[in-house]
């Protein structure tokens, strides 16, 4: 056998698709398996979106298009950027990326030098763990606590810092957490990034599905950010396109000339006719985005009121995104041993929270992007499940 490359050792297999494999399989046999573990919107792609793609497709546009994307789809972006984030972008710094997760190596993978740090948050998306490991950088855990909203400690955020930070990352609104960072938060680590000449990395995905009247401010709109933020964004999760991959990166445009280039060795340019759907999707679909938020909100607010008449379990109530933090500390078993219990007696997939870091022991991960219906049915199965551990 080929042996692996010894930096593989920090790429561990996704906690997520661990259990969405097991799940998988348990489905195939016949058992009756609902997925709460996978950040996959349940809505279809809206109807707009696909005529734009068989439109373009139609209409012969089937070839590569530029490195960066197409000047059609970075201007809409920028328009974007610009009435809705207060951020001005020329649509030169705009990079068009095969979804956020090649943005996200696309930022990292450009910058990155073996023995630099980046602060990232923790419990956070596994990516900003691995990624930088990958590369021979060293991720710097800072905790998001429940108790505090999963807002920003920055004490301990100064105490994290180092000679070799150059990055740090944020997320919001947040996966896991689903919580949404306010503007004095914003304020506050815009200061601490001037202050010690950080670059941020700002991953935005799910910046239209927050909640509660919670406002989504992005950290490049504010003084002095716009030339060390790198703003990550894609169509997943609020237009409900996981399986197009189209995503984006805006930022400064030395920090694009740079990070195009190791785009162009992975993917050459994102297809182009779904670069024309995209413009659909900015342009034509806000009304469909709405609609989806307003349902995520419906079903969040079930699911965290049955939450907490379980005894045993808690939650944060979130404030965006599609996951629930399911505190399951009263329990006294680790998360990985209640994810695979809750699995194999109620046929519910989470995902255990040390998927995302070690602050999330005592945690399992429940998204809520599933119908109303399975939530309901899900939420009773995790009842009775758990009353047996409890008694």
């Amino acid at each position: 056998m080929l042996p692996y490359a010894k930096r593989m050792e920090s790429l561990p297999f996704s906690g997520i698709r661990v259990m969405m494999e097991k799940a998988t399989r348990m489905e195939a046999a016949g058992e009756p398996v609902i997925h709460l573990e996978l950040g996959r919107p349940d809505f279809d792609t809206p109807q707009v979106i696909k005529d734009a793609v068989y439109e373009s497709i139609a209409g012969g546009n089937v070839f590569y298009t530029s490195n960066y994307g197409t000047q059609g789809l970075r201007s809409a972006i920028a328009r974007k950027l610009q009435a809705e984030n207060h951020v001005d972008y020329d649509p030169s710094e705009i990079l068009v990326t095969v979804g956020v997760g090649e943005g996200t190596y696309c930022a990292f993978g450009a910058f990155l030098e073996p023995g630099d740090e980046v602060l990232i948050p923790d419990p956070v998306w596994l990516n900003y763990i691995h990624v930088p490991e990958y590369l021979g950088a060293k991720a710097v855990p800072y905790t998001l606590r429940e108790e505090n909203g999963y807002q920003i400690d920055f004490e301990e955020l100064e105490r994290n810092v180092s000679p070799h930070t150059k990055m740090l990352v944020i997320i919001s609104p947040n996966n896991p957490t689903g919580s949404v960072l306010g503007r004095q938060t914003l304020e506050e680590l815009a200061a601490f990034a001037i202050r010690h000449g950080l670059y941020v990395v700002a991953d935005e995905i799910y910046e239209k599905l927050v909640y509660g009247g919670q406002e989504h401010i992005s950290i490049a709109s504010l003084p002095g950010m716009k030339e060390r933020t790198i703003t990550l964004n894609g169509f997943s999760k609020a237009y409900s396109m996981t399986g197009w991959r189209l995503g984006y990166m805006a930022a400064p445009r030395e920090v694009i000339a740079g990070a195009v280039r190791l785009h162009q060795h992975i993917n050459t340019c994102a297809p182009s006719f779904v670069q024309d759907a995209g413009v659909a999707a900015l342009e034509k679909a806000a009304p469909d985005v709405e609609a989806m938020r307003r349902e995520y909100e419906r079903r969040m607010n079930y699911v965290v009121d049955a939450i907490g008449r379980i005894p045993g379990l808690s939650c944060h109530r979130p404030e965006g995104a599609f996951y629930v933090m399911v505190n399951v500390k009263q329990l006294g078993k680790s998360a990985a041993f209640l994810a695979d219990h809750y699995l194999d007696q109620a046929k519910l997939a989470m995902v255990p929270g040390t998927a995302f870091g070690g602050a999330g022991e005592g945690y399992l991960r429940l998204s809520y992007a599933n119908n109303y219906e399975n939530l309901v049915e899900a939420c009773g199965r995790l009842a009775e499940a758990t009353e047996k551990l409890v008694r």
